[in-house]
């Protein structure tokens, strides 16, 4: 805070000289500042300064959101009102500028990194837990390590669990585990303390993390993880000797997740932990399980397969991640045990040269012992009172042999001891790296057959492609017939419209036709009905006449007598025939002028039907006549 003090001092002082300068030539400020937003930033809580630190800016900020979230500022000018004087702008941008320097050391605080990175994972948490019961209640069985959702539920839980824990000092470096606070549990929740000793019976665990994974998977399986999160969380006062203050064990989140966490107790749940290697596992969060397309659609079946093989697809592809970061563990751990073993064998053969070594002075103190005996013996014989002195030197030297042998003899024991012991280590380690090397062996297998899965799913993808390309392909052709389908119809409409209108004028013209001409046509109507009368009258005298005419003894009439009726019927029948005559060529003439086939066809018949008749009935009369 001191250094950007004193760079909103300089600037204070450099606006200062440009404002002496340029005060002639400075133009008058604007009526109405602009607005600026800043961000990020504590929600504007920081922007407010002290009391007595600094007069009153001009510059105020949002306030902040409602649960304390990093919001926008958005800064705007509290200044005189318009209709008052202003003096030039003198606490504008200088008030501008210390604020930007407050809100650019509010974004450098870690306080500030650490509130984050509690909201994005309570987010994660409360995002995975969801996803995890409504894909467990679609499911409807008894969920098993691995399933997808349930692994990265145990991720979130981890990352949560690991958010600002201290890391302890040990010589081998620095080690941060959350084992230490999960292995507490049991002091406040006894039963937890079956779950602590099941973890730490378990024979292939080696690592704290390890045994913190399987206390949370262990812990699920009896439906009790939040009531455990719960009374961890109380006792903030033995939390505080693991984490950090602005942990997310340590604040409100931590409370929200454990709540969370509730809803899990309708799942399930069923884990083998002697099959699993929870040491080496990599605990990253897959964010494309939580991702989802906004725009809804639906999807056909070759949808479906093609979202649940790239589902299948991405599945293998994190297992492969995961397979090869265990190999890759293993890998470096084999190279340790190498690198160990290969150090070991070397100080055996220390070890032996130094045993070898001890041996041959053993041998050469023995040696020098019993010449010494040798010669003290002879020196005893020859005079035992003149040598005394000597032979006590001797005896001391003897004593010092002595006590030289039994250390020898102790530090043979002990390197024969050290040399069992590493022959002892040699094999564990030896049965060790097979049994690595048989998990790798069957790791690789693995990792082939999935590359094969792989291969497979990449084919069977690339046939689906090909079969959405063809149906496509199909797509835009139906389209296209489609299109032609409709032109076709919008000329067959244009045409049955085109006919609907031809046969609105015909039946305009019929009606009108109709309307000049009806009157006409009844009356002929009328005069044909009293030409069938007549022609029938006729036939019935003219049957009469031929039956008398059979009945007659003189024979035929004279012509007269015959010419008499028929020259009626002649007279008749030209008569007809002048009169249908006329009428037809009348008919026709008005048909011509109107065009009109319809009228024209329904009427003539009739007349050319009553002519025929009176022509027969002529025929018929003339036919008699004759007979």
């Amino acid at each position: 805070m001191e250094s950007s003090g004193g760079r909103s001092a300089q600037r204070r002082e450099a606006v200062g000289e440009a404002d002496g300068e340029g005060e002639e030539e400075e133009e008058a400020p604007p009526d109405s500042p602009p607005f600026f937003l800043l961000y990020p930033g504590r929600g504007g809580g920081a922007a407010t300064a002290a009391p007595g630190a600094q007069p009153q800016s001009a510059w105020r900020a949002a306030p902040p959101g409602p649960r304390g979230d990093p919001l926008p500022v958005l800064l705007s000018y509290i200044g005189p009102e318009p209709a008052q004087p202003r003096t030039g702008g003198a606490h504008s941008w200088e008030d501008l500028t210390d604020l930007v320097e407050q809100l650019r050391d509010d974004t450098e605080d870690p306080n500030y990194v650490m509130a984050n990175e509690r909201m994005n994972l309570m987010n994660m948490a409360k995002l995975s837990i969801k996803g995890l019961i409504e894909s467990a209640l679609n499911l409807g069985r008894t969920l098993d390590s691995d399933y997808a959702p349930l692994q990265q539920f145990f991720v979130v839980m981890e990352h949560c669990l690991k958010h600002g824990l201290k890391a302890k000092k040990t010589f081998l470096g620095q080690n941060k585990s959350f084992w230490g606070p999960l292995e507490l549990v049991e002091k406040f929740v006894p039963e937890a303390g079956e779950i602590t000793a099941s973890v730490k019976d378990l024979p292939g665990l080696k690592t704290p993390v390890g045994r913190g994974r399987a206390w949370l998977r262990l812990a699920l399986m009896q439906k009790k993880l939040s009531e455990y999160m719960k009374a961890l969380i109380n006792r903030r006062e033995i939390l505080s000797e693991f984490y950090e203050a602005n942990a997310l064990m340590m604040e409100e989140e931590g409370a929200i997740i454990a709540g969370l966490l509730v809803g899990l107790n309708v799942i399930d749940a069923n884990f083998c932990m002697k099959g699993e290697d929870l040491d080496s596992q990599v605990g990253v969060i897959d964010f494309s399980m939580y991702l989802k397309d906004g725009s809804s659609s639906k999807g056909s079946e070759g949808d479906g397969q093609i979202t649940a093989i790239l589902d299948q697809k991405n599945y293998v592809e994190e297992l492969n991640r995961h397979l090869s970061a265990t190999v890759n563990n293993l890998q470096a751990k084999v190279d340790a045990l190498e690198k160990s073993n290969t150090k070991l064998t070397e100080e055996l053969a220390v070890a032996n040269n130094r045993i070898i070594t001890l041996q041959e002075e053993m041998e050469r103190v023995k040696e020098e012992s019993s010449y010494i005996l040798e010669s003290n013996r002879k020196v005893n014989k020859q005079d035992r009172t003149a040598d005394g002195h000597a032979l006590t030197e001797a005896r001391k030297q003897l004593k010092e042999e002595t006590q030289l042998r039994l250390d020898v003899e102790k530090e043979l024991e002990t390197q024969i001891g050290m040399r069992q012991e590493m022959e002892l280590a040699m094999k564990m380690l030896e049965k060790d790296v097979c049994e690595k090397q048989d998990a790798l062996v069957v790791l690789r297998q693995q990792l082939d057959d999935l590359r094969a899965l792989k291969l497979e799913l990449s084919f069977k993808l690339q046939s689906s492609d090909l079969g959405m390309k063809q149906k496509s392909e199909l797509n835009s052709r139906l389209e296209e017939k489609t299109s032609q389908m409709a032109a076709t119809i919008k000329l067959l409409e244009q045409r049955l419209q085109l006919s609907e209108r031809e046969c609105q004028s015909l039946q305009d013209d019929n009606r009108l036709f109709k309307e000049e001409f009806g009157d006409k046509i009844n009356s002929l109507q009328v005069e044909v009905e009293q030409l069938t009368k007549q022609r029938g009258q006729l036939e019935v005298e003219l049957r009469r006449e031929r039956e008398q005419w059979l009945h007659l003894p003189h024979g035929v009439p004279d012509n007269k007598s015959l010419l008499s009726p028929n020259k009626g019927i002649q007279k008749t029948g030209s008569k007809t025939d002048s009169n249908n005559r006329h009428l037809e060529g009348d008919l026709q003439s008005r048909a011509s002028v109107k065009e009109n086939t319809v009228l024209s066809s329904s009427v003539f018949p009739v007349l050319q039907d009553e002519q025929c008749r009176t022509e027969r009935g002529n025929v018929a009369c003339l036919n008699g006549k004759a007979f």
